[in-house]
């Protein structure tokens, strides 16, 4: 039998997501294998959880990587946060707000959403006229929208939960390691990011993070949560517990290694350095392409240095060219989704591949197909 394995080609991955996977992660991924509750997994375990409060600026105890992709995140904070007939607002202007719509309306929720042309942001004062006439659960709202290129301003729209009742959920799959993200300081009560984005590591972790009045609120549900997997108060004893730690399920040892390289490495470098360098890689890539006559989809307050949305130039295959990157020159760029399918690239500079050297090879690339 052909072994696939050894026909995998190394891509650089400038999609989406996932996003070029440091060595040292690789090697961390292939340390031996401890059982889930072995002491010194347990040590890992808590320098995870003080990693990540670190990177997410917060003190939530409930802080930790759940064992799943950024979807499972979003459906955890969502199911454990959410009992049927709760009033849930949603804030949409991509694929993904559109997707905690989808889960909210399954959970019971009476689910009202304020939507916003796809490639531009929401508006924060349209928020505020909305919450003034209503009383919601949950607020949810996406940081980074992957599948535009926008960059929301979850930090002007956070002032607004100051003193508020309702419960501000926030996706950070994208910016999460690309950019600050403050969860306390912008009144944050639940949120989920993803692990191959930014903090390049393979897909399968979701880092969450719930605020002690999230987490009482779940503790005190008139109604069980319906997803027993993702159940909150019953995963938090697993990973909250000082001593005794109460078996839940078999957490992905050696990718929970690999996160945990990756959240070393990214204080090893630093986060302004690491900030700093996304910038640069979006800024020269911007300068690159409107040298080539292309031209970025969103405005450029609220553009996304991590995932770049580029117009399509008018006469061009924009699937042609995708397939020929991939095929000839070992490069992945994204499609465009929904509304914007054969609109715009998307093109990805998070984590490992935001490299200069990786942006000049892809613009080399893109010139000779173009």
């Amino acid at each position: 039998m052909n072994n696939l394995l050894k026909d995998i080609e190394e891509i650089l991955l400038m999609g989406p997501g996932p996003s070029c996977v440091h060595p040292k992660v690789y090697e961390a991924l292939s340390s031996k294998t401890l059982g889930h509750l072995d002491p010194h997994f347990i040590k890992i375990m808590d320098e995870i959880k003080e990693l990540l409060k670190k990177l997410l600026n917060t003190k939530n105890n409930l802080t930790l990587p759940l064992s799943g992709t950024g979807s499972a995140g979003m459906e955890a904070c969502l199911v454990n946060l959410i009992e049927p007939k709760d009033e849930v607002l949603i804030l949409i202007n991509g694929v993904f707000g559109k997707r905690m719509q989808e889960v909210a309306t399954r959970l019971g929720a009476k689910v009202d959403t304020l939507e916003f042309e796809w490639g531009t942001p929401i508006q924060p004062e349209l928020v505020r006229e909305k919450l003034i006439d209503s009383s919601y659960k949950v607020v949810a709202a996406v940081h980074a929208e992957t599948s535009t290129g926008v960059r929301n301003p979850i930090e002007k729209i956070a002032d607004f939960f100051k003193d508020s009742e309702s419960f501000f959920l926030v996706d950070a799959v994208t910016s999460l390691g690309g950019m600050e993200v403050k969860v306390d300081e912008w009144n944050i009560d639940a949120l989920y990011s993803g692990s191959q984005k930014c903090l390049s590591c393979p897909p399968g972790l979701a880092p969450s993070s719930f605020s002690d009045r999230a987490f009482d609120s779940i503790m005190n549900r008139k109604t069980k949560v319906p997803n027993w997997y993702l159940d909150m108060s019953l995963i938090g004893q697993y990973w909250q517990q000082e001593r005794k730690r109460v078996y839940h399920h078999t957490a992905p040892i050696n990718m929970l290694y690999a996160l945990y390289q990756a959240l070393v490495m990214f204080f090893e470098e630093g986060p302004e350095n690491v900030f700093k360098r996304h910038m640069e890689c979006y800024e020269m890539l911007k300068s690159e392409l409107n040298n080539m006559g292309l031209k970025m989809f969103v405005q450029e307050p609220y553009q996304l240095p991590m995932l770049n949305a580029v117009a399509i130039p008018e006469g061009v295959d924009e699937a042609k060219v995708r397939k020929i990157l991939r095929s000839d020159y070992k490069i992945e760029i994204g499609a465009g989704l929904g509304p914007l399918a054969g609109k715009i690239w998307r093109i990805g500079l998070m984590g490992h591949t935001a490299r200069k050297n990786n942006v000049e090879t892809f613009i080399n690339a893109l010139k000779e197909v173009l």
